[in-house]
């Protein structure tokens, strides 16, 4: 007899009325675990096979998902998995930086379609949304013309740049993009493009991004400790990101930290804009990324002095969240150079004791997650793809075990 295969997905609902949600549940079923049968789709969501074979014939003549050849096991009857369609849904992000914007479209399953990069005029968000639809413009353009059926299959548009959300700013602070915040972003956006768009922190999209295609793939409890131009902190609670009242959760960076008798926000002490800063580097350009991955190479002084006191405060950081939060793991991901990333993550070792030092664990507390500096852009495409296709409706989840 067929050891049955262990599947990760959550249960369904038999109710009426809950097709919506039923259809996500599937399509999650699927990306988590690949090509999957009606009968192995029935028993995981715990969905009866009429319901599960109604919404894989309706999720096939929507285009978002396909058969497979017919799989034979010894006696038992022939099966047909399902897997999902990449081309049957796309998505487009942007990522609004201090002086860099990035665009790129993904496909249904994550993966990157086309890209874009431009510089931002630096406190203008009125001429910096212009750069931003002409640089839409020219990858939705790149899209179609690779993948013409992209064109009627666009989600949305997804937006990551840095928080706090909704402040008002004392002054010109560079770190809060006050003008940015002030700005009809989203209003313009939209009718820019004609398309829904919403809005993240940058460590919720790379959050976002991990959950996606990521080291936090399948895990329902993670925190993500995003380093880039700042610091922050994306949240995955109970299998659903969790954004906070104001879309300000994990602003970590905005915590004040005490070294060497000065008192400072996390981010000014820890992140790539204070190592920028220590180093003298023009962040209007991407070649500050490329001096620092060189420099980390080469073990340049002013590298490792600020790499010893980032480690300190980031470990304390991992002590905070795992205390708050009691994750299955947190991953340090962001936009830094490899290297350096590297680097920053040995040095974090030995981590301070904890509540997450428990016997039997399976799975690290702490993990190097993805650092690449296209990781928010990423995330926030496919933000559009998580709200249309993930089971969101927690008042009707029920966990499968």
């Amino acid at each position: 007899m067929n050891e049955l295969r262990t599947i990760r997905a959550k249960s369904g609902t038999n109710q009426e009325g809950t097709s919506a949600h039923n259809r996500r549940v599937i399509i999650e079923a699927i990306r988590l675990n690949g090509p999957l049968s009606r009968a192995d789709l029935a028993r995981a969501t715990r969905l009866t096979k009429q319901t599960v074979s109604n919404l894989i014939e309706n999720l096939e003549a929507d285009g978002l998902v396909a058969s497979e050849d017919v799989v034979r096991r010894g006696r038992g009857q022939p099966s047909t998995p399902y897997r999902l369609v990449a081309e049957g849904a796309f998505a487009l992000g942007v990522q609004i930086d201090r002086e860099l914007t990035r665009v790129v479209a993904v496909d249904f399953l994550g993966r990157e379609a086309a890209r874009a990069v431009a510089n931002l005029p630096p406190g203008d968000p009125v001429e910096g949304s212009r750069v931003i639809l002409r640089l839409v413009e020219k990858v939705r353009a790149d899209l179609v013309a690779r993948i013409p059926v992209s064109a009627h299959r666009l989600t949305g548009l997804g937006i990551a740049m840095p928080g706090p959300f909704g402040l008002e700013p004392a002054g010109d602070d560079p770190w809060m993009m006050g003008k940015w915040q002030a700005f009809p972003l989203l209003e313009t956006l939209a009718a820019g493009t004609g398309l829904d768009v919403s809005l993240q922190n940058d460590a919720t999209a790379c959050a976002t991004a991990e959950r996606m295609n990521g080291a936090a793939d399948g895990l329902d409890h993670v925190v993500c400790l995003y380093l880039g131009y700042g610091i922050g902190a994306g949240l995955i609670l109970g299998g659903e990101l969790y954004t906070g009242s104001n879309r300000n959760a994990g602003e970590i960076g905005m915590v004040l930290f005490s070294r060497g008798g000065a008192v400072l926000p996390l981010e000014h002490r820890a992140s790539l804009a204070s190592l920028f800063q220590r180093l003298g580097l023009d962040t209007a350009t991407t070649d500050a990324y490329e001096t620092v991955e060189r420099l980390t190479r080469e073990g340049d002084p002013r590298i490792l002095d600020w790499l010893e006191g980032a480690a300190t405060d980031l470990r304390q950081a991992v002590h905070m969240v795992e205390t708050i939060f009691d994750p299955q793991t947190v991953l340090l991901t962001g936009s830094a150079p490899q290297p350096l990333a590297e680097r920053l993550f040995a040095a974090v070792f030995p981590l301070l004791p904890s509540n997450a030092e428990r016997p039997g664990r399976t799975i690290a507390r702490f993990q190097l997650g993805t650092m690449d500096p296209w990781a928010v852009a990423l995330g926030a495409a496919a933000d559009p793809i998580r709200r249309a296709f993930d089971p969101v409706f927690s008042a009707i989840l029920k966990e499968a075990t």
